[in-house]
């Protein structure tokens, strides 16, 4: 299994994760929205670049050129809500992909601090031998991505899995990788932040992204 980070080196991914932050410009929605989606570009694109790609011969106006384009099948997964505008993001780079979606929440217990993850539904293409990208902004206790991986492995084997994210704890990273298969998955985000808070909430983080892209929820 490979980590990514790209904020390891300077980029301007650091702009938009630094608007994302910021108490005051967050509170624009359309903006923190979009932020999402450019960084989704940003990482979509990184990932093309470990793909498998065949060559073809395409017909210009002017005569033949060789060209490469990727290899199978790709499946893009979004974690409800959150995953939306990074699931838009995706697409826009991968056009041609298929889409499954996924609707989980976090159930908290009496205490207000521990929580189970509630896996409610979920609409899937087959995903056998292709390569499956699952998204989400936040990857904070790893919990909700081990249940979404779980309930898309119920559909096949993928060649490949990618998890994406934006804004990752060090402790879902060490979560995924003590629970998931290190030769079939490799770990995307932007951003690692050091750890959680008492309910499991990314720090220094944003807050609830899903909040941030949509309002408050009950």
């Amino acid at each position: 299994m490979k980590i990514h980070c790209l904020s390891k080196e300077n980029s301007v991914a650091g702009n938009f994760i630094a608007q994302m932050r910021d108490v005051n410009i967050q509170k624009d929605s359309l903006r923190f929205r979009n932020n999402i989606k450019r960084l989704s570009h940003v990482l979509a694109y990184e990932i093309s670049k470990t793909l498998n790609y065949n060559s073809v011969q395409v017909e210009t106006p002017l005569g033949k050129a060789d060209c490469n384009i990727i290899k199978g099948k790709t499946v893009i997964a979004s974690v409800l809500r959150a995953g939306l505008p990074m699931h838009e993001g995706f697409i826009d780079i991968f056009d041609d992909a298929e889409n499954a979606f996924l609707s989980e929440y976090r159930a908290y217990n009496p205490d207000g601090k521990t929580f189970e993850i509630k896996f409610e539904y979920m609409a899937s293409p087959e995903i056998e031998g292709k390569t499956l990208i699952i998204v989400d902004p936040m990857l904070a206790t790893g919990s909700s991505i081990i249940v979404a991986m779980n309930g898309l492995l119920k559909n096949g084997r993928p060649s490949h899995i990618h998890f994406a994210s934006i804004f990752s704890s060090e402790q879902g990273i060490e979560t995924l990788k003590n629970n998931i298969d290190s030769d079939l998955c490799d770990i995307w985000t932007v951003v690692t932040d050091p750890y959680l808070n008492s309910h499991g909430y990314i720090v220094p983080g944003l807050g609830d992204a899903g909040d941030l892209c949509y309002g408050e929820k009950l």
